[in-house]
């Protein structure tokens, strides 16, 4: 049986072992105890009648407690009260991701009638013959007569684009979370929509857009930014789209670090899993420019990262761009945690640094595994054989769903120490943390310079 049919067969069973077992509990209390015996039976990999034992109570407080205990056994030996997120339970194959879908080539390219769309919808018939071409009002229109997007349309992104005038939301200040210690960090919002598919990834939230999204008109973003920018900033792309994963053929990158190499006292970032970097290589920087990759062990690549370059070719595009002067970065987020992860990021560490002298890393952020609540049900419905979610993830100061306080202490602490073996000079922040945690670890916001 295929696991993610084996996913299917087994929610099916909960069902009925709850219908038969505790049918006289109301919608809402069934909906939990459903949920936390699914997850119970998949965390352990055992069949969810082993958990009902012949005896189990029928008292509903007393069994939502038991199973509670055994879902979160960290949570519970740490904390008086846990209260996790126990939302319904469905799964259709007709949802799922198909990993076996690989590479990017669209079928339907949908242009604005724009001239500034001209040369980017040149370059996307180059490159995809085979596509078909179709001109637009524009993109809302196309929208609004095109509503009800759902995951299956999410999963099929890939095979459509859409190139458009960009008219607002050119640049925004990171959306750092409620509570958090921020970063100062800004964002050019150039294109919305991954070729890539990380389990994990936030995007997976905006299911309102069937397709890859794409800005013709790169100048309006550098004409508005001289009004936007201020001396010290960090800036960069990589947070609604990868950075450099369709340069080949988008060509930002070109133009960007042009336009940025006049920029004084200004740093910008291009933040990507790819190594898409022919042009990066080919460009004639000013050293105000950091090529930056996210990092996770190659299992977890494997595991959670799909379609993405494997750790050995990121890093490998990364000496290649310090070969070529570039400074670098490197984001350890999300650390994923898992038995035996402390073992394979030293061993991702020590391999990066047997790579890159510390002199040319610009900065390091580390953050765990953390998503807003409705995500939980995308992820299982996109990917129902993943194990990330199979951890103890629980409503945190920001309500985001995350590993135990104790937990991501000792993850942060011995992730900043495997680092500063290294080297005492790294640049390491944490990403999307309050400041009672960078007390906790002795980390302070590190001075950012262009």
């Amino acid at each position: 049986m295929r696991i993610r049919e084996k996913e299917i067969q087994r929610l099916k069973s909960v069902n009925s072992l709850v219908k038969a077992n505790f049918s006289a509990f109301g919608v809402n209390k069934k909906q939990e105890i459903t949920r936390l015996l699914y997850e119970i039976s998949k965390r352990e990999n055992i069949a969810p009648a082993a958990i009902i034992k012949e005896k189990f109570p029928k008292d509903y407080s007393i069994i939502k407690n038991d199973l509670l205990e055994r879902r979160y056994p960290y949570a519970f030996s740490s904390a008086k009260i846990v209260r996790p997120y126990l939302p319904k339970i469905e799964l259709k194959l007709s949802e799922q991701f198909n990993i076996e879908k690989s590479g990017f080539y669209p079928e339907n390219i949908f242009v604005e009638k724009k001239p500034s769309g001209e040369l980017l919808a040149a370059r996307f018939k180059v490159s995809f013959p085979k596509a078909r071409f179709y001109e637009i009002e524009s993109l809302k229109d196309y929208f609004c007569e095109h509503r009800g997007f759902q995951i299956k349309d999410y999963n099929n992104r890939r095979d459509t684009v859409f190139i458009v005038k960009q008219k607002y939301d050119f640049f925004k200040s990171c959306p750092c979370t409620k509570g958090a210690l921020g970063c100062g960090y800004h964002i050019l919002n150039l294109g919305f929509g991954c070729i890539f598919d990380c389990n994990y990834c936030f995007l997976q939230g905006y299911v309102n857009s069937p397709g890859i999204i794409l800005p013709a008109n790169i100048d309006s973003f550098f004409e508005k930014l001289g009004g936007y920018k201020k001396a010290g900033m960090r800036i960069g792309t990589g947070e609604f789209s990868d950075s450099l994963a369709l340069d080949e053929i988008t060509q930002y990158s070109i133009p960007i670090v042009e336009f940025f190499r006049k920029q004084e006292n200004v740093t910008f970032e291009f933040k990507t899993k790819s190594v898409n970097i022919k042009n990066i290589l080919e460009a004639r920087h000013a050293g105000n420019i950091v090529i930056s990759w996210s990092l996770n062990p190659q299992s977890v690549i494997d595991e959670n990262e799909f379609l993405t370059p494997s750790l050995k070719q990121r890093l490998t595009a990364a000496l290649r761009c310090v070969e070529t002067g570039y400074r670098v970065g490197f984001h350890f987020d999300p650390v994923i945690y898992f038995d035996g992860w402390e073992k394979e990021y030293a061993l991702l560490i020590d391999n990066l640094f047997t790579k890159i002298n510390p002199k040319h890393i610009a900065w390091i952020s580390i953050g765990t595994f953390r998503f807003s609540p409705g995500l939980k049900q995308v992820i299982e419905k996109r990917f129902p054989e993943n194990s990330i979610l199979n951890e103890e993830l629980l409503p945190g100061f920001d309500n985001k769903l995350r590993y135990p306080y104790q937990l991501r202490r000792g993850i942060y602490q011995k992730m900043v120490e495997m680092l500063s073996k290294h080297s005492s000079k790294l640049n390491l922040y944490l990403c999307m943390e309050d400041i009672s945690m960078w007390n906790d670890i002795k980390l302070t916001m590190p001075k950012f310079t262009a």
